[in-house]
């Protein structure tokens, strides 16, 4: 019985690792629709061409997502790129939506901010807490996913779009 047991948890195990993947295998990031803090409806398959795509599951009520914006707005105006994208999926319900939109503009954000109140994307991409972020290169792929945000996490964020970008 005992090993019926150690092979139901080893079991366990790996398909919670196979379904949660924190890193290191690429694979296609879901598509998806969602209003932008303007009312218009953006895809992401439509934004992929440009180049590299950095999308931030984030809420107004999370402390940590609002320091790790304030990184990403610094890395945006540093790498001044064009050609990548910044995405700042708020996850905020009904009950704190209506701070999205002066939040990001008392921050000057220069983010496509896209509303996921139900978190319908969120669950797409397996994001269990904020902050979350991926990066996708230009055809789709992720290439890069954190759960989390400690001073210092922006700098692999940062490595990994200037890889992306070179030549």
């Amino acid at each position: 019985m005992k090993n019926y047991t150690k092979l139901f948890l080893f079991f366990l195990f790996l398909s919670y690792a196979v379904i949660y993947p924190q890193n290191k295998e690429l694979k296609n990031s879901p598509n998806f629709i969602l209003d932008d803090i303007n009312g218009r409806k953006i895809e992401l398959i439509e934004l992929l061409h440009k180049g590299p795509i950095v999308i931030s599951f984030w809420a107004t009520w999370c402390n940590p997502c609002l320091d790790e914006l304030k990184e990403y707005k610094k890395i945006q105006t540093d790498l001044n790129n064009d050609n990548i994208t910044f995405i700042a999926i708020s996850i905020d319900d009904e009950k704190s939506i209506a701070k999205v939109k002066p939040y990001v503009k008392s921050n000057n954000f220069n983010f496509l901010t896209l509303f996921d109140p139900n978190k319908d994307v969120a669950r797409k991409y397996s994001v269990q807490t904020v902050p979350y972020t991926f990066i996708l290169d230009k055809s789709g792929q992720i290439v890069y996913n954190h759960m989390g945000f400690k001073k210092g996490d922006e700098l692999k964020v940062k490595e990994k779009l200037i890889e992306l970008i070179k030549p």
